[in-house]
């Protein structure tokens, strides 16, 4: 029987140089797009796939991250003498159970696959999701589950796959793919940052996986990839052939939030999603149309 898919890991230790000075003080993760930090959108996709076990790849100064998820008791008792009975209900409706979150921390900035490696005592022997808080995620049905979903029918790994332009491929790790069913792809092979006559196709990796625990048994040799770091994509690359690894054609729009343009797009393209504020975005965007 196929284990349950409940555990996830956030890699966040990550310094957020490309958007200092804002990140001199605050993790690059608690930037807020319209009204909730980009670790929360992260956090509440997960638990929209059933994921109920979280665990924070962190680096120094990076404590406020769990403090989003803790009970804020000051605050909670000013909404409450205050009469703020709609924002107290919003934080109980967001609350994490007690025991859901851990942090362990990543000590050296050595790559994707070293933070991901940090969490191997989290792990243990069940299946995982991997999230980025960096990609974020405007779908209907949660990123995160569309993956569930797919290692639900699989059972093996899967990752979140989508099609950029062929002179865009360098940036990212890059998918061989096979036989190919509705929106599920099957993959032959891996590789990281390929130069572009290399690819072997177009099709990416963005910041969702579900991996089975044997990866950490390849993080744990400590080979060192692309960009001297140790890479994530490197040892996902060596389950292939030993376990079903496929790509989902995810249905929805990512944002990268690590990129100040495509932050400002998130900003817009979440403000216009949301009732509340898309008269207000749209009389905004009219104003600065020139």
């Amino acid at each position: 029987m196929r284990k349950p898919l409940r555990k996830a890991v956030l890699p966040v230790a990550g310094l957020g140089t490309r958007f200092l000075p804002a990140t001199k003080q605050m993790a690059k993760e608690m930037l807020p797009v319209v009204d909730k930090p980009l670790i929360q959108y992260a956090v509440e996709e997960a638990r929209a796939a059933g994921i109920e076990q979280f665990c924070f790849v962190t680096g120094r100064g990076k404590t406020m991250l769990v403090d989003q998820f803790d009970v804020a008791y000051e605050l909670e008792r000013t909404l409450v003498e205050r009469n703020k009975t709609k924002e107290l209900a919003m934080l109980h409706a967001q609350a994490m159970p007690p025991g859901s979150v851990v942090s362990t921390r990543q000590q050296v900035p050595l790559g994707l696959g070293h933070a991901i490696w940090c969490a191997r005592a989290f792990v243990g022997d069940e299946p995982f999701a991997i999230l980025l808080p960096d990609d974020l995620m405007l779908c209907d049905v949660s990123c995160t589950k569309q993956l569930v979903d797919a290692y639900n029918e699989t059972g093996g790994n899967v990752v979140a796959i989508e099609a950029v332009p062929k002179e865009r491929v360098s940036s990212y790790g890059v998918i061989d793919p096979g036989a190919t069913t509705g929106n599920l792809v099957e993959v032959k092979g891996l590789v990281e940052k390929p130069p572009i006559e290399k690819a072997p196709s177009n099709l990416t990796v963005i910041g969702r996986y579900v991996l089975m625990p044997e990866v950490m048994g390849l993080l744990a040799t400590q080979e060192k990839g692309a960009g001297n770091e140790i890479q994530l994509t490197d040892s996902m690359a060596k389950l292939i052939g030993t376990q079903p690894f496929h790509g989902v054609l995810y249905e929805g729009r990512r944002f990268d939030c690590g990129d100040k343009a495509g932050y400002l797009e998130a900003q817009v393209a979440f403000a216009l999603a949301r009732p509340d504020m898309a008269p207000a975005m749209r009389d905004i965007l009219k104003k600065y149309a020139q």
